[in-house]
């Protein structure tokens, strides 16, 4: 090995003519800030922004992408993707479930979706599908959307009146209780 290789090169400092194309490009940059602010200024004094030939975030934009641009900046993806999951209840649970049970309501604190049956056979059915539908929704909603689901039987008016009330009696005249 000779001693008049040179070793690993290091980068050199910039010279006078680097240094000064850095600052003219620096010196453009702020130029071109200074007469964007001012071009704003002056339209905004002319009666407002104008939209010209490029695409902006003023532009009019189509009504599915301006709802999806407003759940996604509230977080609201999970509450509307459970508001989809009740339009298609039937599509998930079956048409047979679905004429005798029916989604209420969605608690998106404790993740428990609400189904309320029309007797209590459908909801005693409905509790012995639940872990399924759990798994089902989870699936289709994201892990963990749906943690629990509480099944109610029929709801009616309490009956207030009548020879053969029993006291204490709030409910309808079936067995769930």
């Amino acid at each position: 090995m000779s001693t008049d290789e040179p070793g690993p090169r290091k980068n050199p400092e910039p010279s006078g003519v680097d240094l000064a194309r850095v600052a003219l490009r620096a010196a453009k940059e702020a130029a071109r800030a200074r007469g964007d602010a001012a071009q704003q200024k002056k339209q905004a004094r002319r009666g407002g922004l104008r939209s010209g030939a490029r695409a902006d975030g003023r532009d009019p934009m189509a009504l599915g992408s301006a709802i999806n641009r407003l759940i996604t900046e509230r977080g609201w993806e999970t509450p509307a993707a459970v508001g989809g999951v009740m339009g298609r209840w039937p599509q998930i649970v079956g048409a047979d479930v679905a004429k005798h049970c029916v989604p209420e309501r969605y608690d998106e604190g404790e993740r428990v979706l609400t189904v309320r049956c029309d007797s209590t056979a459908w909801a005693t059915n409905l509790r012995l599908l639940a872990p399924t539908l759990v798994a089902r929704l989870n699936e289709d909603l994201g892990h963990g959307a749906v943690r629990l689901i509480k099944v109610f039987g029929p709801g009616g008016s309490a009956r207030r009146y009548g020879p053969l009330r029993a006291p204490g009696s709030t409910g309808p005249g079936d067995t769930y209780g």
